[in-house]
């Protein structure tokens, strides 16, 4: 499955798979136990995949006691191999996908396994329609060539055996994972898919995302109807044998329909505000969100220094040393901390932060590369730049913040 958004704006870019991934949205550092770094990429095992484990093994444990009873106990080692095995295989669905992203240059954040399925974590989006459909593509395709293998593994084993079972399960797993990822709406990958189709057609990507998010949210709803009736009539045909156990499997379907809905429609929605915010962000940049500044020496009394800053209708202050060069920042939030009656007592020196290397951004910076440029460097305020090295003025992180808000609640035209 596939969960669409960007690591920088707040929602994380990725790719995921299984029977109801995760999302594709922002995520984060940790993220679980690191497994590795396949390809340079780290992969995590979030902490609920131990649940999903424990419930495979319970499920698959009762499955073998049918088919092979004479197991006995042992048929839970068997069925926790075959939950290890399962995600082993959604794993290489999503390395499908990174390995696709970066042959197209596109850096990945990081691969998390969790409780329904894995998530690949993609910082950019792709830069035309066709890159698009291969980056999706490629991961229900690695599912079916999966289980085409395990199909042909089958063929040189005993059916009804430990090796028949485990390879008949994986086969099928597989062939559920690229049927349900091929499901045309986000976020799962035949929404991004069929995302890449509408963007080529209309030559608008936000188009495409539009069309697939609303595909998704329709899937959702099919889900959450459609699997408990599909159960129902499935319990409909089957012998009295099976009532006991009917109420409780209409149960657990119609559960497993509720999270695989909610997790759908929660990726279509997320998709759209992500996009939305993609659409507006070339609109936020450094040269317009900039604060004016004053240069300051750092024995300037904070009274004095914000006397000067009014009269030069400046909202900032940069401490420059004996030569007139800037060295440090003071930070709003330290200013605002000082009581007026001490500011003639209190050197600007004391609330002020050296400027690092990072912390320089160049004025002509706007949208996505901006946000790049903050992140990397993570800071109050920064110091804006012309090309020429001349100084402009002084980024705060809460006038960025405002923007994005400020972003969001426009609405879409």
């Amino acid at each position: 499955m596939d969960n669409s958004g960007k690591g920088q704006s707040g929602g994380g870019a990725g790719h995921g798979a299984g029977p109801g991934d995760g999302k594709r949205g922002r995520p984060r550092t940790g993220g679980g136990i690191l497994m590795g770094r396949p390809f340079g990429v780290p992969v995590y095992v979030a902490p609920s995949w131990f649940l999903v484990a424990a419930l495979i093994t319970w499920v698959f444990g009762g499955q073998l006691d049918r088919v092979l009873p004479e197991l006995g106990r042992a048929r839970y080692l068997v069925a926790l191999f075959f939950a290890v095995a399962f995600y082993a295989s959604v794993l290489v669905h999503e390395l499908a996908h990174t390995v696709a992203a970066l042959r197209f240059k596109l850096p990945v954040r990081r691969i998390q396994l969790q409780f329904f399925g894995g998530v690949s974590e993609i910082e950019k989006e792709t830069e035309t329609p066709g890159r698009e459909f291969v980056l999706a593509f490629v991961g229900p395709l690695l599912s079916l060539v999966l289980a085409g293998v395990f199909y042909l593994g089958m063929q040189g084993v005993e059916p009804g055996t430990v090796p028949g079972v485990l390879l008949a399960g994986l086969m099928i797993s597989n062939l559920l994972v690229a049927a349900f990822n091929l499901l045309p709406g986000l976020p799962l990958d035949g929404g991004r898919m069929l995302r890449a189709v509408v963007w080529k057609i209309s030559g608008k990507p936000m188009t495409g995302t539009v069309a697939a998010a609303w595909v998704g949210r329709a899937l959702a709803v099919a889900v959450l109807i459609g699997l408990p009736l599909l159960t129902h009539a499935r319990g409909g045909l089957g012998d009295g044998d099976s009532e006991s156990l009917g109420g409780l499997d209409s149960l657990t379907d119609a559960l497993l329909a509720a999270i695989l809905a909610a997790i759908i429609w929660t990726g279509a929605g997320n998709a759209l505000r992500m996009a939305r915010l993609r659409e507006r962000l070339p609109h936020l940049s450094a040269r317009t969100l900039t604060r004016r500044a004053v240069p300051v020496e750092a024995a300037t009394p904070l009274s004095e220094a914000l006397r000067r800053a009014n009269e030069a209708g400046a909202r900032a202050l940069v401490v420059v040393d004996g030569q007139g060069r800037p060295a440090a920042l003071v930070r709003e939030a330290a200013i605002v901390g000082v009581p007026e009656h001490r500011r003639p007592w209190v050197a600007v020196s004391g609330l002020a932060t050296d400027l690092k290397d990072g912390m320089r951004v160049s004025a002509e910076l706007s949208g996505e590369e901006l946000l790049d440029t903050l992140r990397a460097t993570p800071a109050t305020e920064y110091l804006v730049v012309e090309e020429t090295g001349e100084v402009y003025g002084v980024l705060a992180t809460t006038d960025v913040e405002r923007a994005f808000v400020s972003a969001m609640a426009r609405p879409s035209s």
